[in-house]
């Protein structure tokens, strides 16, 4: 076990027991029933922890739903979580092991025996936070679940994250201006952002007919992560790792070709709510959303490459319904607290995805299904439309691929191959290329 703080671990101290006093306690419960001690007592299944970006995930799989009370501490900062119906066991132990030097927001970790039946965590902290804490049901392969998201006191913007990654911003690009405006409109002791982009003189008004062109921003979606490992492949392929792999390329490739860039809304193994992956691809201003899965299916035999966009009327398909049904399960699988999720930001997304933004969406799914027919096969060969939460950006193309089946094991030592992981990450740059080039006005600058 950890040291612990006697302060923040301390445990209860019985004073003695006499003789006399055992004795009329043993012959008072000659009358009870006999009910051990530790049968009350919740068993601790697993321990997690998620280290990202934009929070870090501390998870306890329990076999039973538990009572957790917390609080914060300042000079050092530090979270202390009391978690009652627990005793110390080997689990929770291996918690203090599995906090990572690099995790943006834990220092370390300690936990000891607070007093009988309550087990408390003293997470020291790296910056100052704003906890949420809350359990989740059973669903899927795991248990109850307590939850400890460790979010920063002041979130971290999106598009505030991506410029920082962008040195070579062009000075008629809208990001490098909305870079310069907040520069500007810095108060006087602030330091301007290391990356603005320097000041240019003036060019003198040449009358042309040709029209300035921006960088195009291409959001992959690597779907699934953290808490939820996306379909499972017999030879235990998880298609959150796969996926990621997958995206990475795609990023790579999009990075190589001039006139794009690409952002990534997860670049680890942690989990991202659906919403926060639109919200995200809107707030660094995305001109294409493209989200990469791998399917899977009852049958092993099913395989093949298929491409989903978004539908307001109805699935086109009772395959593509189950396939949306199971998709959106994915912020129940990965664990979203429900009391903190705003059902008008939820309605918003759904009142205003428009018609414009579906037909382009099919436009680009259909370049990509032409495109991933060239490296391997077609599941379906036309596009298919569902309910898919992911795809609700009202202002940005989008569109879902399933790369492969997983659940087919000769597609699931595919999705494991470098080679053909590169060569699907291919066909999707192809596909977006395509898409841009056969719609050179969304380059305009405005």
């Amino acid at each position: 076990m950890a040291q612990k703080s006697k302060q923040e671990l301390s445990a209860v101290t019985k004073p003695p027991v006499s003789r006399r006093q055992i004795l009329a306690a043993a012959g008072a419960m000659i009358c009870l029933p006999v009910i051990p001690r530790m049968a009350f007592a919740s068993t601790v299944l697993a321990v997690r922890t998620w280290p990202a970006p934009d929070y870090t995930r501390i998870t306890l799989e329990l076999a039973s739903e538990l009572k957790a009370e917390h609080f914060t501490l300042e000079n050092p900062n530090r979270m202390v979580v009391d978690i009652e119906g627990l005793q110390m066991s080997n689990a929770l132990e291996q918690l203090v092991s599995s906090v990572q030097p690099d995790d943006p927001y834990i220092a370390s970790l300690r936990v000891g025996q607070n007093r009988p039946e309550v087990v408390r965590l003293v997470i020291d902290l790296k910056q100052a936070i704003a906890p949420q804490v809350f359990t989740l049901k059973p669903v899927g392969d795991y248990q109850y679940r307590l939850v400890l998201d460790l979010y920063p006191i002041v979130a971290q913007d999106p598009l505030m994250a991506f410029l920082k990654q962008q040195p070579d911003l062009a000075g008629d690009d809208p990001l490098a201006s909305l870079l310069e405006e907040i520069t500007r409109n810095a108060p006087a002791n602030t330091p301007a952002p290391a990356l603005a982009a320097p000041a240019q003189p003036a060019a003198p008004k040449v009358a042309e007919r040709t029209r300035r062109r921006r960088t195009l921003t291409v959001a992959i979606d690597a779907g699934h992560g953290g808490e939820d490992p996306g379909a499972v492949g017999r030879g235990g392929t998880r298609e959150k790792d796969v996926v990621l792999a997958i995206a990475k390329r795609l990023k790579e490739k999009v990075d190589a070709t001039p006139g794009m860039r690409g952002y990534l809304t997860r670049d680890g193994d942690y989990f991202v709510p659906l919403r926060v992956r639109v919200e995200k691809a809107r707030r660094v201003k995305a001109d294409l959303f493209v989200s990469v899965h791998a399917d899977a299916f009852v049958r092993p035999t099913a395989g093949g490459s298929s491409a989903y966009i978004l539908s307001q009327r109805g699935a086109s398909s009772n395959s593509a319904r189950w396939l949306a049904q199971r998709e959106n399960a994915a912020d129940l699988i990965g664990g979203v607290n429900l009391g903190a999720e705003s059902s008008d930001v939820a309605k918003l997304l759904l009142d205003l995805s428009t018609t414009a933004q579906i037909k382009d969406s099919k436009v680009v799914a259909q370049n990509l299904l032409t495109e991933l027919r060239s490296v391997y096969r077609l599941h379906k060969p036309q596009v298919e439309q569902a309910g898919f939460a992911v795809l609700r950006a009202p202002d940005i193309p989008s569109v879902l691929v399933e790369t492969a089946f997983i659940s087919n094991p000769k597609e699931e030592r595919l999705l494991r191959s470098r080679q053909y992981q590169d060569k699907f990450a291919t066909a999707l740059h192809r596909g977006v290329v395509q898409f841009f080039k056969n719609n050179p006005h969304l380059a305009d600058a405005s």
